[in-house]
């Protein structure tokens, strides 16, 4: 029972996704690398795209998921989010939370 509502739901969100033409892809649409560049620079372009028209933070039209897989491994791994700004340590954070009370 629980299998059938979950591939009922996986179908029913799944018909929600974008679909695009093979026909409409040109041969030199942007590919993975570009993809991954692109997700690299992500925050430099997005300020940059603020102030002229020249530039957009993604390339359309581009070869679809491949591109997409790329710009997200820029994103997440090589750009903004491979950056480690802050240090939690649990044992610090216990301390400071578990009081006392006498």
């Amino acid at each position: 029972m629980k299998q059938a509502a979950a591939l009922s739901l996986a179908a029913a969100l799944s018909a929600c996704a974008a679909t695009q033409d093979k026909a409409a892809v040109a041969p030199q649409a942007p590919g993975f690398l570009l993809g991954l560049w692109h997700g690299f620079i992500f925050p430099v372009a997005w300020i940059v795209s603020l102030f002229t028209d020249q530039v957009a933070i993604y390339a359309v039209p581009n070869n679809g998921g491949w591109y997409d897989f790329g710009y997200f491994l820029g994103i997440v791994v090589f750009g903004v989010g491979a950056r480690k700004t802050q240090t939690v340590y649990r044992d610090r954070v216990i301390e400071t939370t578990a009081r006392r009370i006498d």
